[in-house]
């Protein structure tokens, strides 16, 4: 008749499809009893791995069934299993999971920034691009991770989206070469698939790719690494927020209330998370004529930003307008901060590098 060592054996073959160490390793199968024809085992799955859950389940249940005089399996559903202590990643551009039970530093990576909104279309990758363009500038060795995994666009407003990074090894040795752009080092999804191809993943594998573009990507030196964050309070935020130390985040918003409400949702949710918030940027606070520049046209109100700093006591950091530079030189790779520098626009995102330069103590 089949004995608990047995059952052990067997259940030793289900692996996490990330890291491909063994689940009982992990601790997400344990408290394995028989008692013939009836075999009983606990599913401790951390949150990040619930995905896998039907999977985990089901192979069990086949591999206990073939046990001698074991015609029944029962599956307990208990807490989540202990997180390890380092990241395990799988292969860059799979649905690898980390377990990191304490945030891990990035070797080489002084500071994190990160850039979020509530809401799409505020203009929050082309704050990401520009700020990152503008601490390059200011001489710090900068990088850009794009974590916007479903609509990634950090490639295009680089300029880089013909190229393919240089990707060495396999596995959880496997790394990837940063792709070089306006003097920033970065990284994207947008990289790995074509233009057209969507990016069709839940939780589990979009948390795992976070933590390949973190932890298995060659970054070097860098004084501060910017994360362009994907809208809303999802999955992207959670997996930077749980993974790595950061120095701070900064909100971007544009004055209408729409974009507010969003807003005060994603900025409470850092507040919560314990992750400073630096301050807010109101993107598209006026729109400056191309053949008027001493106009200002408030397109989508006014006093937005301010009001949502002050609502949660902390610091509107820029005011950026519109301009359309700033639009044409997004889809032609070209960030303002560069093409245009003496702009109005270009003039606020300098002045948004330097202000959280002097907020993180980055130095280079």
């Amino acid at each position: 008749m089949a004995t608990a060592e047995q059952a052990t054996t067997a259940l030793k073959q289900i692996l996490d499809a990330g890291t491909g160490r063994p689940a009982l390793d992990l601790g997400w199968i344990d408290n394995i009893r028989i008692a013939p024809p009836r075999a009983v085992i606990r599913l401790n799955l951390p949150s990040f791995a619930q995905g896998q859950r039907e999977r985990i389940a089901q192979e069990s249940r086949e591999r206990l069934l073939q046990l001698n005089g074991i015609d029944d399996v029962q599956i307990e559903l208990g807490s989540p299993a202990q997180q390890q202590s380092s990241p395990q990643p799988g292969g860059i551009g799979q649905a690898g999971h980390g377990q990191v039970a304490e945030r891990q530093p990035i070797p080489g990576v002084k500071q994190v920034i990160a850039v979020s909104s509530g809401k799409g279309g505020v203009g929050k990758s082309t704050v990401a691009v520009n700020l990152a363009c503008a601490l390059a500038r200011q001489g710090l060795r900068v990088g850009l991770l794009d974590a916007d995994i479903y609509g990634p666009n950090a490639p295009t407003m680089l300029g880089v989206a013909d190229r393919t990074p240089e990707v060495e090894g396999s596995g959880s040795e496997q790394r990837m070469t940063p792709i070089e752009s306006c003097g920033v080092a970065m990284v994207s999804m947008g990289l790995l698939i074509d233009p057209d191809q969507p990016v069709i993943w839940r939780g589990p594998m979009l948390n795992g790719i976070i933590r390949q573009f973190l932890y298995q990507v060659t970054w070097g030196e860098r004084d501060v690494l910017v994360v362009d964050l994907p809208p809303g309070t999802g999955d992207a935020q959670l997996s930077l927020a749980q993974a790595v130390p950061m120095a701070g985040v900064v909100i971007v918003t544009t004055p209408q209330q729409v974009a507010l409400q969003d807003a005060r949702r994603g900025l409470a949710m850092f507040r919560q998370m314990s992750i400073p918030v630096l301050g807010v940027v109101e993107n598209m606070s006026a729109f400056i004529p191309p053949d008027q520049p001493e106009k200002r046209y408030a397109l989508f109100g006014e006093g937005g930003g301010q009001t949502l700093a002050d609502e949660f006591e902390t610091t509107l950091l820029a005011q950026v307008p519109l301009e359309m530079p700033v639009l044409t030189g997004g889809d032609q790779g070209s960030p303002i901060v560069i093409s245009q520098p003496d702009s109005a626009s270009a003039a606020s995102f300098k002045q948004l590098a330097q202000d959280v330069t002097t907020m993180v103590g980055a130095t280079a």
